[in-house]
């Protein structure tokens, strides 16, 4: 069998944006392994993933003995291929008989998974890019059911209302606005997050009068991204969340302040990214965030 090796990226909405180019080799090599290098905090977005071999941990936290372990661990293989998404020096460190790289390559577009993607151009002449993905077990579908068993309907909002970054966080008042204004097209609305997002949540909440769960920072990533797949649309800032929603087909809007939608909007045909002008949520038209959800909740419901 033959044996690949894929070097992922590390935070949790990165790492979803590596999985067309995951997908991709498998659809070129069906029957290879892939043994993955991921860090701790993605590391269970493929832990399911059906065609993988070994997972190994790149944690910056373990320092020079850390990498010294993990380069000696990949050592004791010799791959097929290495597909390096990261880039930084370690799969030139390691045997194998060819490696793709970040080294010349040219973005098959602005947006990170056509940058990411294009790196395996020379076994991809297609330029085929398929989906995100999130492989889910039977064991965190389950627990999505159960969480939200006590809601009614099925017409749910899910929103994220928290970020890693305090610029990026739109105002707790906007997302309750929305979700009020959507209230005839809603059975309900659910609340998402890690644990720092609890206060963004909470004050969303407490002006939200649809019934309503708040499981912010009461979930894993997995069962997280399994309730998301239930509902028929997402909104949130600019953080993992959306590409969670992107990875489950989840219609989504991501609201942007700073950053850039060309390149970080979460990978799916039915995301709308709406930024302010001169990047700023001051410029944001919730109008506009508004009847784009109207637009897609219609959609989903017919």
């Amino acid at each position: 069998m033959q044996q690949i090796l894929f070097i992922t990226l590390s935070n949790i909405g990165d790492a979803v944006m590596t999985t067309p180019t995951l997908e991709r080799l498998h659809q070129l090599y069906p029957e290879a392994s892939v043994d993955i290098v991921c860090d701790p905090r993605s590391q269970v977005i493929f832990e399911h993933c059906p065609y993988r071999g070994e997972l190994f941990l790149k944690d910056k936290n373990l320092g020079k003995k850390g990498l010294i372990q993990l380069i000696g661990k990949l050592r004791r293989k010799r791959y097929e291929l290495i597909v390096d998404l990261r880039t930084d020096g370690l799969s030139y460190l390691l045997r194998a008989r060819k490696r793709l790289t970040k080294l010349g390559h040219t973005p098959y577009g602005p947006h990170a998974v056509e940058d990411l993607i294009s790196i395996i151009d020379k076994i991809n002449p297609a330029r085929m890019i398929p989906s995100t993905h999130i492989w889910l077990d039977e064991k965190h579908l389950r627990q999505a059911d159960d969480l939200t068993a006590q809601l009614p309907g099925k017409r749910w909002l899910c929103l994220g209302p928290g970020a890693n970054w305090l610029p990026k966080i739109w105002a707790a008042e906007n997302f309750a606005t929305v979700a009020q204004s959507l209230s005839s097209s809603l059975d309900a609305v659910i609340l998402l997050g890690g644990p720092g997002d609890t206060r963004y949540s909470e004050a969303v909440a407490s002006q939200i009068s649809l019934p309503l769960l708040n499981l912010t920072g009461k979930t894993d990533l997995l069962t997280t991204t399994a309730i998301i797949r239930n509902c028929q649309l997402f909104i949130g800032n600019d953080s993992g969340l959306g590409h969670l929603a992107s990875a489950v087909d989840t219609p989504s809007i991501t609201v942007f302040g700073p950053g850039k939608p060309e390149r970080y909007h979460p990978w799916h045909a039915a995301n709308h990214a709406i930024q302010g002008s001169d990047n700023s949520f001051d410029n944001l038209n919730i109008d506009e965030v508004i009847s784009t959800a109207q637009t897609l909740l219609q959609t989903a419901q017919t």
